[in-house]
């Protein structure tokens, strides 16, 4: 129980602290209208919200969406937990481009109903609703980008919504078993499969989808000191579970974190479950500041998609990805940039560096090798699925993982089947 306390702690301050840093950003007034402007605002890939209204805005926007995935969790009545966190976590990091409260509702209200019919608790079903709210550039497309009226438009965007929510946990369910757990983002690849129907229904029907480029460069210190403050709490959170040992605390948690780092991450691996919640915080406080450093050597932008893929990275901290199985991803995909002549800075590339972390299962059950491979195929995929959705998927780099992992998996299955005959 206290382990629960603990993560609830750290979400508690984590989301009410983001609150509070889009309060004292601006205009408080400004900041709500913005705000509420973000909720029509296309989201297609890539919208980043802080070009578009700004920082306050934005973190309004992400605290809101924070606040609807917590409280989603304890109406289900499930624990904080890795998995929880990675999905509370990725929901926040995509509210800085593109969820919102708006278009998040009704998908997660339809995974809920999905459960109902087929005689499940909602609650057997709540990470996929939260993890399923990567359709909602769908929602908001429909709402406020086809031009119908609003009579027909806003509950047409709010049916199509339950709708994708109703076939969600089927789909995924069975994309589970094409990877064998070795994409984190196994509702990315869900969702990206289910997003080249709805853009190919779309273009049958005469109105084409297109991705949005909306990339701020600007420097805001405020975003960028977002991941070292959430690395503080994180720490903060280990040592007040015994404050007057602190130094105990934080070894008792560094070994924990040393377990951690021996596990491939495959899916399920829950860290604060099978582990520890304080070795999984210091372990999140870790991947967040080396990426954190990583992009601050590299001069990279704080904006909102690179802050999307931090928040994700720290979220599955909890539950697959550690500092062992995510490196020699990431010398994957630099490798690739620099050998295929990309641009590092654009967004694809940028992000495919963030995101595809989502392979690091493979590198921990088959090697830094298998690692390497992996994230240099990553690259080469996730420059062209966005197009096949139009941008509708907001976990373009889990559909993309996902085919590079079901590629990698089926190679080495058949290799060992092979070699046993």
């Amino acid at each position: 129980m206290q382990g629960t306390k603990t993560l609830d702690t750290f979400v508690l301050i984590v989301v009410l602290g983001i609150l509070l840093a889009a309060m004292l950003s601006g205009d408080v007034v400004q900041t709500f209208q913005g705000f509420f402007r973000l909720q029509v605002t296309p989201a297609r890939l890539v919208s980043d919200f802080t070009a578009v209204e700004g920082v306050g805005p934005t973190l309004l926007n992400v605290a809101a969406v924070g606040c609807l995935g917590y409280l989603f969790l304890i109406l289900n009545k499930l624990q904080v937990s890795g998995a929880g966190l990675a999905a509370l976590f990725t929901m926040m990091g995509f509210s800085f481009f593109g969820k919102t409260l708006f278009n998040c509702i009704p998908i997660m209200l339809g995974v809920s109903l999905s459960a109902l019919i087929v005689k499940k608790k909602p609650r057997d079903y709540a990470l996929i609703a939260m993890f399923g709210t990567a359709m909602g550039p769908l929602i908001t497309f429909i709402a406020f980008e086809l031009g119908m009226r609003s009579i027909f438009a806003l509950p047409g965007s709010f049916a199509v919504g339950i709708v994708v929510g109703l076939v969600m946990p089927p789909i995924a369910i069975v994309m589970l078993r094409l990877h064998q757990g070795y994409n984190l983002y196994n509702v990315g690849l869900s969702t990206g499969f289910l997003g080249l129907f709805t853009a190919s229904i779309s273009h049958a029907a005469g109105a084409d989808i297109l991705l949005l480029t909306m990339w701020s460069t600007s420097f805001e210190p405020l975003l960028m000191a977002l991941v070292p403050a959430i690395a503080l709490i994180a720490l903060f959170c280990i040592v007040a579970e015994n404050p007057r040992r602190i130094g105990q605390s934080l070894a008792e948690a560094f070994r924990d974190f040393r377990k951690i780092l021996t596990m491939s991450g495959r899916l399920p691996s829950d860290f604060a479950d099978y582990v520890s919640p304080t070795g999984s915080l210091l372990n999140a406080a870790i991947l967040g500041m080396l990426f954190w450093l990583g992009l601050v050597v590299l001069g990279a932008p704080f904006n909102g998609p690179v802050l999307g893929g931090l928040f994700t990275i720290m979220g599955f901290s909890f539950f697959g990805k550690h500092p062992k199985n995510v490196l020699p991803v990431v010398c994957g995909i630099v490798v690739a940039i620099f050998l295929f002549g990309k641009d590092i800075y654009a967004p694809t590339p940028l992000l495919a560096i963030l995101f595809g972390t989502a392979l690091a299962p493979l590198a921990g059950e088959f090697g830094p090798i298998v690692g390497f491979f992996a994230g240099f195929l990553h690259l080469v995929i996730v420059d062209r699925t966005g197009v096949w959705h139009g941008g509708m998927v907001l976990y373009n780099n889990g559909l993309a993982a996902g085919l590079t992992a079901t590629l990698i998996v089926s190679i080495i299955e058949w290799y060992r089947s092979s070699r046993e005959l």
